[in-house]
């Protein structure tokens, strides 16, 4: 109980991030203003631990959270549409998302190594950015995103056993096998639909 009391916070952002994922497979807009309150639960989660990037990168999933919402909402309008349909990421913009994801994990590392007391500045660099990008590509309804989970998860799941954030490890576990789920699950309902998707 005393464990339970000291990690209120991280037990309660953990089940709301799994609930958050539950919601991202079934494609439900409801996911976002969920997205709100566990990242606000984990920005003070990771600022306790050290992990700065994490913290960071919650702060861009509020703003996410809104940009997201707002096209599932109306992006189906560009489709002509009612929602906003799954789509694959053409080519172009994959090589757009390769090199801003380079940009992103050189600097944030070489903020983490130069200016903050990081334990994990690689590792930490690698998972945020790679997140920024996966998410950007949720906001958009891009298949793919599925597959970056998959990688910046299990990544991440080795940083958390590393700090002992156990409840976290088990939520990036679940996570884990819930985006292999999640990438299954969007391909059935693309259909006929291949498009791709585009940057504007």
């Amino acid at each position: 109980m005393n464990w339970l009391a000291d990690h209120y916070i991280e037990v309660f952002g953990a089940l709301t991030g799994i609930i958050y994922v539950i919601l991202e497979i079934r494609q439900s807009i409801w996911l976002w203003p969920l997205g709100l309150i566990t990242s606000a639960l984990y920005v003070w989660v990771f600022f306790t631990n050290k992990f700065y990037a994490d913290m960071g990168l919650q702060s861009y999933y509020v703003l996410i959270s809104i940009y997201g919402w707002y096209w599932w909402l109306r992006g189906g309008e560009k489709y002509n549409t009612d929602s906003l349909p799954v789509t694959r990421i053409s080519l172009k913009l994959a090589g757009i998302l390769v090199f801003v994801f380079i940009l992103l994990f050189a600097g944030i590392w070489y903020i983490l190594l130069n200016y903050t007391d990081s334990p994990v500045p690689l590792g930490d660099a690698f998972t945020t950015a790679l997140s920024i990008v996966a998410t950007w590509m949720l906001a958009r309804k891009i298949i793919e995103h599925w597959i970056l989970w998959v990688i910046a998860d299990l990544v991440s799941m080795g940083l958390y056993i590393y700090k002992g954030l156990y409840p976290t490890v088990i939520l990036f576990a679940v996570y884990t096998l819930m985006a292999v789920i999640g990438y299954r699950e969007w391909r059935k309902t693309m259909g006929q639909n291949q498009e791709t998707g585009n940057f504007f």
